[in-house]
């Protein structure tokens, strides 16, 4: 919070003086000097303009921000008190992240839906669903087993997120719908599995793409099957 505080002010600043000139600061780089403080406010500004961006909801009213910094570092009357300002920053960000989690939930479960009645598809016990691209004929894994795969993982509209070749851990240490994926296949296989939150990420998610709730896709080939680890 405190870093984006620092390049708000930045960006501000440097707002307020573009718009009392009614025009953009003009960059003279005369020497390493210039250079160097225009890169620094290139760095700022790109960083600023991504927290921003990752700001709940992706939407933010500038002209109100810069209203409210200007007004509280002139140490003027603010509309919204500095003690209240935490709390309704933080009640929005809930409120959107609640309405993502509840949209998320919905899309999965409509996604499921379509993808199950596909006839490539099957449906495990626990929900997992998978459809077999190429068959294995080598071993199959335990939860135990060492394996090395190559995966790509997406969200349901097609986003990628992750992308491995050749990476190896054991079976068992990882989320609940590739342990069980992984046990249905033989080496030399590849998989599409789709993944219900419950036997993903639930409620909680991971990082700023795999939100709570979501539903994932992953194509995975089992290259080897290694010996169990001790």
């Amino acid at each position: 919070m405190k870093k984006i505080l620092f390049f708000a002010a930045l960006v501000v600043a440097i707002t307020v003086v573009a718009t009392s000139c009614n025009q953009a600061p003009k960059a003279a780089l005369k020497n390493d000097v210039d250079s160097m403080s225009y890169a620094v406010g290139v760095n700022f500004g790109v960083n600023f303009a991504q927290q921003v961006a990752s700001i709940p909801g992706g939407e933010i009213n500038k002209d109100d921000l810069i209203a409210g910094f200007i007004s509280a570092f002139k140490g003027e009357d603010t509309k919204i008190a500095a003690d209240s300002a935490q709390k309704i920053m933080m009640a929005y960000f809930e409120k959107v992240a609640n309405k993502e989690s509840v949209k998320a939930k919905e899309d999965g479960e409509k996604f499921l839906a379509e993808n199950k009645a596909k006839d490539s598809v099957q449906v495990t016990e626990s929900g997992l669903q998978y459809k077999v691209i190429t068959e294995g004929t080598g071993a199959t894994p335990t939860a135990e087993s060492e394996v090395m795969v190559n995966y790509r993982g997406t969200l349901i509209d097609g986003t990628e997120f992750d992308k491995n070749d050749s990476i190896t851990f054991v079976a068992g240490q990882v989320i609940k719908g590739w342990t069980e994926g992984l046990q249905l296949m033989k080496e030399g296989g590849k998989y599409q599995l789709v993944i219900p939150s419950e036997l993903g990420y639930g409620e909680q998610g991971a990082g700023a793409q795999i939100k709570p709730h979501s539903v994932l896709v992953f194509e995975i080939e089992l290259l080897k099957v290694l010996p169990a680890k001790k």
